[in-house]
């Protein structure tokens, strides 16, 4: 039997899984942090759930992460304080975040968080690290179709520019 067979919560990480489950650690403490950020500047119902439902996801991923690295002997990032809830009201309109900001804010990230997901399944060599990045990968995959439909109901989205016409084919 080699170091790597068994029951992979027993093999040691290497060091790109140990980047990525840091990494993605520290990206979910940065989300919950700029999710109740916005949730003070939000101001549509169905925009707050769906950050109320991103920090609950991003709270259950750095804790499954840390949990894995202190497992593994390695220090997990810091977390961020928690911030405050604030009014919209309190603050200033040329200081607040509207809507449709927050919707393309928490969309791009998402978008990344996929990419980053995506690159760390390709990297694991062991089995449960690619699976729990698989399991983030079809969660963020969901919430960003949500956000998308969301976006399209209230007229938010903003699509690039469309072929509407296509050229005609050069017959040689």
């Amino acid at each position: 039997m080699g170091i790597l067979s068994g029951n992979p919560k027993d093999e040691p990480m290497h060091y790109g899984e140990i980047y990525a489950v840091w990494q993605a650690s520290m990206v979910a403490k940065s989300a919950v942090s700029c999710c109740q950020a916005y949730l003070s500047h939000a101001g549509d119902k169905d925009l707050k759930k769906i950050l109320e439902d991103l920090i609950d996801q991003s709270r259950l991923e750095s804790t499954e992460l840390d949990a894995l690295l202190t497992h593994n002997g390695i220090t997990p990032a810091p977390a961020m304080p928690e911030r405050p809830p604030v009014k919209l009201e309190d603050i200033p309109a040329g200081a607040r975040f509207a809507d449709n900001e927050i919707a393309f804010g928490i969309a791009g990230g998402l978008s990344a968080g996929l990419v980053a997901c995506s690159q760390a399944m390709g990297i694991s060599i062991r089995e449960d690290i690619g699976a729990l990045f698989g399991k983030y990968h079809m969660t963020k995959a969901a919430l960003g179709l949500r956000i998308l439909e969301m976006s399209k109901k209230k007229g938010w989205l903003i699509p690039p520019p469309l072929q509407l016409k296509r050229p005609e084919p050069v017959h040689a």
